[in-house]
């Protein structure tokens, strides 16, 4: 079911969760990250959709020396050829950016992250269990990076137990550091025994896995009967990706994949879910565009609607608009709520 309900819109800027002081460095970062990355291209291997494991496919656009194709059955965009798991496991650990990341703009993001994202997050994920009567016995995060979320939902008392899987060895030192039960390894490689989960969730990882039927595969066998996976990821289809295609930092070297809300459910269905629901509660997609547009990156000066929308009376409706993409579906943040099928 696509859930389109009106959902609040609290306000955040970009500069709250990414300090302007520290993404010069970051950016720094990211170029090594590339050319790292890049050394290993020779390697990089061809796939099918993601999402509907078509073959058929044509080129969008190139980014860093990257290919992003798009999928001519189900719409989905990814990276082919893309680096194999072995050389993404080499690239995330020594990857510069994460290491940035995890020592200086998630400690001095750390609080507004926690107001404006964590918080929220881990009521919404509390009252979707509560909508769906769904036990709560164990939940896992896959890709709990910081540990904020983790801290969040257990601060609401309604887990018993909470396993944070985190494989990149700073963050799962990190989380640690906080004295979150971490598993440190890919959520594929995970073996709980005869120990099942009734909430998995996981957030912007998704886009980032060589195989997200794998994934999504692991997650369900880890999954009690009727057990729950939330998950974020970009919607290819939101209004700041669309506008800006190749400009969006969304297309990164370190996201393969890019669903939107049809083919996300086609690959959940795929993997043995029944999709509950679709949202995409966004709150920055109109401020990206609004910045390409202010800096010159972005040319929209055939295009008076969105002058008169996103310059002349950007303080009286931006927000009214970026509650519209939210509710709409046209954000290009998307969550899913997804229930493993009892087929017994």
């Amino acid at each position: 079911m696509i859930n389109t309900d009106t959902m609040c819109v609290t306000k955040m800027l970009e500069e709250e969760i990414r300090p302007k002081n520290l993404m010069a460095n970051y950016a720094k970062c990211l170029e090594m990250d590339i050319k790292q990355l890049l050394q290993y291209k020779d390697g990089f291997v061809y796939v099918n959709c993601p999402a509907c494991n078509s073959r058929n496919s044509e080129e969008v656009f190139k980014k860093n020396e990257l290919t992003y194709v798009t999928c001519l059955d189900c719409g989905t965009i990814y990276t082919n050829p893309r680096p194999t798991p072995i050389i993404l496991d080499r690239h995330y650990a020594e990857s510069k950016t994460y290491h940035y990341w995890n020592k200086y703009i998630f400690p001095a993001s750390e609080e507004a992250r926690r107001e404006k994202i964590f918080k929220p997050r881990a009521e919404r994920v509390a009252s979707i269990c509560h909508q769906n009567n769904t036990r709560t016995n164990t939940l896992l995060e896959v890709g709990a990076g910081f540990g904020t979320f983790c801290e969040e939902i257990d601060k609401l008392d309604i887990f018993n137990q909470i396993i944070a899987v985190e494989p990149t060895p700073d963050l799962a030192h990190t989380c640690r550091n906080k004295g979150l039960n971490v598993i440190e390894k890919p959520i594929e490689q995970v073996d709980l025994g005869t120990k099942s989960i009734d909430v998995i969730v996981s957030f912007e990882v998704i886009e980032h896995l060589f195989s997200p039927f794998d994934f999504l595969y692991s997650c369900k066998k880890l999954l009690s009967p009727n057990g729950l996976l939330i998950l974020t990821c970009p919607n290819v289809r939101g209004f700041d990706i669309i506008l800006l295609r190749s400009l969006s930092s969304t297309f990164g070297i370190e996201h393969l994949n890019y669903f939107h809300p049809t083919s996300l459910s086609l690959l959940a269905l795929r993997c043995g879910f029944k999709v509950m629901e679709i949202l995409t509660p966004g709150k920055l997609d109109t401020e990206l565009v609004r910045k390409k547009a202010l800096s010159g990156e972005l040319d929209i000066s055939t295009q008076p609607f969105l002058k008169y929308l996103l310059i002349y009376e950007w303080n009286r409706l931006g927000n009214n608009f970026q509650q519209f993409l939210a509710d709409n579906l046209l954000s290009s943040h998307m969550w899913m709520v997804a229930q493993k099928e009892d087929l017994q």
